[in-house]
């Protein structure tokens, strides 16, 4: 890894998979995203939905947001909600620090609900963020209702903002969870990429990584790397990393169109476009 970092010029691998805030690009998208969820949570509404297709970088928002939250808030996250009522209900209980008692689905809501009121009185607000929450049974997700009902007189006492896939919107237009579905006041839609956002993306990220030479990804293979990946974020990033091994296998310093071809050929999900479309 230090040779292939050392032929490039970079200090730390730019093209990762993993959600990490330090390689934050702020596209539109982005940006009215973060924007949308900072007013929401302001505003002291209840539930708030971000929903975006596969990789286009909903837990890399959720973990923005709750790295910008100021000290006054109080945060807790459920990366893996797929469980019964029950069970989430521990979860949250655990990550708000509710302590210990009966674990029946009324008394888990009565310590929760003692919790928040606590904090509300040392002048803490708490947000509860969801990520995958397309994978909650129905059940649970209509469950969440327990939790939006906790209030004072003046405003919510728990913030919750669902992140998931399309699979969310077509889960909440039931007609069984047509109560949750209006008590939802703020949402959004994470979009793809444009083919100007993708120059800059890859741009920024090299830029993140140490890289300051000359361009390391040709406008052609730039181009390609937009068709092909279709402007989702984790897919630019699987595409830029293999191309980029690619070009350090040859012993080359700059990544042309054919190393994109060739990452997208042994990767799945990606656009299949003729060379005469780049």
């Amino acid at each position: 890894m230090s040779v292939y970092l050392a032929h490039f010029g970079l200090n730390q691998p730019p093209f990762g998979i993993t959600p990490d805030t330090e390689f934050a690009y702020p596209s539109r998208s982005y940006r009215e995203g973060i924007n949308l969820l900072h007013f929401a949570l302001a505003s002291g509404e209840g539930f708030i939905k971000v929903v975006g297709e596969v990789g286009t970088g909903k837990t890399l928002l959720c973990r923005s947001l709750l790295n910008e939250l100021d000290a006054d808030w109080l945060a807790a996250y459920i990366p893996n909600p797929q469980m019964d009522p029950r069970e989430l209900l521990l979860e949250i209980a655990d990550e708000l620090g509710a302590g210990e008692g009966a674990k029946d689905i009324a008394r888990l809501v009565k310590r929760i609900n003692q919790r928040l009121l606590d904090l509300a009185a040392a002048g803490r607000k708490v947000v509860l963020c969801i990520d995958e929450a397309q994978t909650m049974p129905r059940v649970t997700l209509e469950s969440l209702r327990l939790l939006s009902n906790l209030e004072t007189e003046k405003r919510k006492l728990l913030h919750i903002v669902l992140f998931g896939q399309p699979e969310l919107d077509e889960m909440l237009a039931r007609h069984s969870a047509r109560q949750l579905r209006q008590r939802i006041a703020f949402s959004c839609r994470l979009q793809h990429l444009d083919a100007a956002e993708v120059r800059r993306y890859v741009e920024q990220r090299l830029a993140t990584a140490g890289y300051r030479g000359e361009a390391l990804f040709t406008p052609r293979a730039l181009r390609a790397l937009y068709h092909r990946s279709g402007g989702t974020p984790r897919l630019i990033n699987i595409l830029a990393n293999k191309a980029l091994l690619l070009a350090f296998g040859e012993g080359r310093l700059q990544v042309e169109p054919r190393h994109i071809k060739a990452a997208a050929r042994d990767t799945e999900g990606v656009r299949d476009k003729p060379w005469w479309a780049w």
